[in-house]
């Protein structure tokens, strides 16, 4: 199988969603993950516990895909955690597909894993040398073998004698046959929600995914806490009297999350509107109209629109019967499904002078396609506008772009990128200007842009974090 995916975006992280209390626990994962299918294509899973029997099913591809001919209604409990999954650190292969279910002392763990850890090749490496053997490249295995070997006599002693381990990103979602428990990483670099079902609890990445199955939010997980939910009830713990900076992840707000949702204590809709409200200010452009890049992109687009007064339009189709797992055998068929997902609208475009605007530009090879594409479909002009600052920097907290190499912004000028995409004009949003979109910007990390990475490396420089994330990615 061939994953493919879009060059020019960074790649999703992963989704996570939780039940406690519901005797239809799986089905409302299995509506949880559909809502939450943005963030991850790869694969999905569900793992469930009526108590005393412990099940699971999982597999590649999509949710609906995955779970089929009577799989949910085979998962039978009243706990559930899911997972939807793009590789971030470890290959896409079904080994790495969560949650991860491992078996210890005869009982049951099973972990699903939003983030990713920046020391997880280090642990790795040690816990081979005293025998330990993984069955995946995922760095998620790494918490499942030291919640093993923690000697803590319960699962939560257990997982804060791990957490106490590891670094970097996680919101995390860990049941056994009686207990499910939450947790999100010290500096809330990932999102996680709390709501309510009638009297079942429920977790979510997103607030999209409670909304289908008609929950309601409570509030977010709070960076450095754990939640422990069993029959006694919900309650909470400070995973640490240290104190950390908040640290969020602004591409939530930029591509990652759905316009709908509620993630660092907004709904999304007015951040990412604002980007291209702010972008419009910061690079003005004459033209006739405003498209967008579908379908992330539109509501930065709509914001650039009204501030600019440039009308908005529709100038490209994306065929919704695309998604970014297929099977495609040669470099030509992956150029060709390229080509098949987005196409130009003519009537839209025929001698206009056309403003596209982006989320993102990653690598540059789509944003080359792209106006390539809007020029021979009759656009006159052509003006690249991206509603976020140039990526210069990799990321080491779960989205895909772990070497700077593969980052066209870390190597070439503004006007280098606009030459190679073949724009009449090319314009980013500063990092000033984002941060004056969001509400608390002192609490969102911006490495991606500027190099200033919220948790320490030990060591470690940038250089080396990639070779190794390269070398886990790979591992088979």
């Amino acid at each position: 199988m061939y994953i493919w995916y879009d060059e020019d975006k960074p790649r999703d992280e992963c989704g996570v969603f939780g039940v406690f209390g519901h005797p239809y626990a799986a089905q409302l994962t299995y509506l949880g993950l559909y809502a939450l299918q943005h963030r991850g294509q790869e694969s999905a899973g569900i793992a469930v516990s009526d108590g005393i029997d412990f099940l699971s099913h999982h597999g590649m591809g999509l949710v609906v895909n995955v779970f089929e001919n009577g799989d949910i209604e085979k998962l039978k409990g009243h706990i559930a955690i899911g997972h939807n999954r793009y590789s971030t650190a470890g290959s896409s292969s079904l080994e790495n597909a969560q949650p991860i279910i491992r078996w210890h002392k005869s009982e049951p763990i099973a972990l699903a894993h939003n983030g990713n850890l920046v020391n997880a090749p280090r642990i790795r490496d040690d816990l081979e040398d005293i025998g330990s053997i993984f069955t995946s490249s995922s760095d998620t295995e790494v918490i499942i073998h030291l919640i093993a070997k923690s000697p803590q006599p319960t699962i939560e002693e257990r997982v804060m004698d791990t957490l106490s381990e590891v670094r970097g990103a996680y919101s995390l979602l860990i049941m056994n046959k009686n207990t499910l428990i939450a947790i999100r990483d010290a500096f809330g670099i990932r999102p996680l929600w709390l709501g309510i079902l009638d009297d079942a609890y429920v977790l979510a990445s997103e607030t999209c995914a409670f909304d289908v199955i008609e929950a309601k939010p409570i509030r977010e997980i709070e960076p450095g806490e754990m939640v422990i939910i069993n029959q006694k009830g919900l309650r909470s713990v400070r995973l640490s009297s240290i104190f950390h900076p908040k640290a969020f992840c602004i591409f939530e707000f930029i591509y990652l999350a759905r316009v709908d949702s509620m993630v660092f204590g907004e709904l999304v809709n007015r951040p990412r509107r604002e980007f291209g409200r702010h972008l419009a200010r910061e690079h003005p452009a004459d033209a006739d109209i405003v498209i967008s890049v579908p379908d992330s992109a539109n509501i930065a687009a709509k914001g650039y629109s009204e501030e600019s007064g440039i009308p908005f339009d529709f100038g490209l189709n994306r065929n919704q019967y695309v998604g970014r797992t297929f099977i495609c055998p040669s470099q030509m068929m992956r150029e060709m499904m390229a080509k098949v997902k987005l196409n130009p609208i003519r009537d839209v475009l025929e001698g206009k002078r056309v403003v596209i605007v982006d989320d993102s530009i990653m690598r540059g090879t789509n944003c080359r396609r792209l106006v390539k594409m809007l020029k021979l479909g009759g656009a006159q002009e052509v003006h690249f506008r991206v509603s976020s600052p140039p990526n210069r920097f990799p990321c080491f907290y779960g989205i895909d772009t772990p070497t700077r190499h593969e980052l066209i912004a870390s190597t070439h000028t503004v006007e280098d990128i606009r030459k190679h995409i073949r724009a009449d004009s090319l314009g980013y949003l500063s990092i000033e200007g984002m941060l004056s979109c969001v509400k608390n910007p002192q609490n969102f990390c911006t490495a991606c842009f500027d190099g200033e990475y919220p948790v320490e490396f030990s060591g470690q420089n940038t250089q080396q974090l990639s070779i190794e994330f390269t070398r886990g990615r790979d591992r088979r």
